[in-house]
């Protein structure tokens, strides 16, 4: 087992970014988590990764059980992510908080930890990251997890975040106000030979909380979204783009694209959760999704889709996706190895020729590593 940035003089490494007005060099801490272990990689954003298939066999997945499964897991990979937009009076922000755990054959279990806000008063956007060789949390069987001093506790719809970077913290309670997403229906998504991944979602958690900035302390709420994916798969190439929206009615919307290193698709997958509680699963054939334009990083120089069309012709729904500010690039190499776009976004468009509208996150990976051809823009 080999750490990256040689022998770290103590276990927990931390990286801190401020607003875009002033960048800080990059010093490298810890530029990914792992490497050896028959190539096996840190873990990256998201839960649509391009798997790789581990060296072991593993018997059939049991179904997901919650509230137990909302706890971490004996797997290669696993995530817990959080993004919403909150609101302070008529102030909006967005934010984005995840941690990851990696665990590679006999070695001990490793966490990074990325937590971004983006202010869309002032059009700035700030982020940090943290690295630990082992969570500073309680109970192991229970959701409870700490990187440096970041914290993630909770389980059975109820979550509490605490963050704290230069400029901002985030102290939020979340709620669950319908039941959670299962994908595919089983709350399992097939990678065919790669093998299968747990990836379950409350897509609409109620926030309430505080965000501290130098003007004061934030009385804060709004909508979140949570992923939590885990499975014994590996990222290798190619990308990712995600969705994640809160629309009008209370119809919440996801959509998942999955690229190889050609920018060739590889897998689509969505859902659509009514105000009732009603899911509706869509195979790549029942929605589309196009890039209307581009923007390109001055950090990294990579080109990302910066406004998308996507429609769901049997749903009749009709969305144009815009992001609230360009610039929402991380570049996260130093815990994860990865520089990815995740951004707050507003989406208007129609639902059986009626007006609709609403706000959510999208997730770009793999546009900051080069690929052959360019496939990533077009239709999809």
């Amino acid at each position: 087992m080999e750490l990256v940035a040689a022998r770290l003089a103590r276990s927990t490494a931390t990286r801190d970014r401020p607003p875009r007005v002033r960048r800080l060099p990059c010093t490298l801490l810890l530029s990914v988590l792992l490497i050896g272990c028959a190539g096996s990689a840190a873990p990256t954003p998201r839960s649509v990764a391009v798997p790789v298939a581990p060296d072991q066999q593993h018997p059939a997945l049991s179904p997901v059980a919650l509230p137990r499964d909302d706890a971490p897991h004996r797997a290669l990979t696993e995530w817990w992510y959080f993004t919403g937009h909150l609101t302070a009076g008529d102030r909006p922000f967005g934010f984005e908080f995840v941690i990851f755990q990696s665990e590679r054959r006999d070695a001990p279990r490793l966490y990074a930890s990325h937590f971004a806000i983006t202010d869309m008063r002032t059009g700035t956007f700030a982020y940090a990251e943290r690295t630990a060789l082992r969570p500073h949390g309680g109970d192991p069987e229970t959701l409870d997890l700490a990187v440096d001093t970041w914290t993630l506790n909770g389980g059975d719809g109820r979550f509490r975040i605490r963050a704290r970077m230069e400029a901002h913290a985030l102290d939020v309670d979340l709620v669950a106000t319908r039941p959670p997403i299962l994908h595919g229906g089983t709350g399992i998504i097939s990678f065919g030979p790669a093998g299968d991944s747990y990836y379950y979602s409350y897509t609409r958690l109620a926030a309430t909380g505080v965000l501290a900035m130098a003007e004061g302390d934030l009385p804060v709420s709004g909508l979140v979204w949570m992923d939590h994916q885990w499975g014994d798969f590996i990222s290798a190439g190619g990308g990712w783009d995600w969705f994640a929206l809160h629309l009008d009615g209370g119809l919440d919307a996801t959509f998942s694209r999955v690229f190889d290193e050609k920018g060739d698709t590889t897998l689509r997958y969505g859902s659509l959760l009514d105000d009732l509680g009603r899911t509706t699963h869509l195979s790549a054939e029942r929605f589309r999704i196009d890039s209307l334009a581009t923007w390109t990083s001055p950090h990294s120089g990579a080109t990302y889709p910066a406004r998308w069309r996507v429609s769901v012709p049997e749903e009749g729904l009709d969305l144009t996706i815009e992001p609230v500010l360009a610039d929402q690039e991380l570049d996260t190499r130093a815990s994860t190895g990865v520089t990815y776009w995740e951004g707050a976004v507003l989406a208007r468009g129609s639902r059986w020729g009626a007006p609709i509208s609403g706000q959510g996150y999208v997730e770009l990976n793999g546009y900051a590593t080069t690929l052959v051809g360019d496939k990533r823009g077009g239709a999809r």
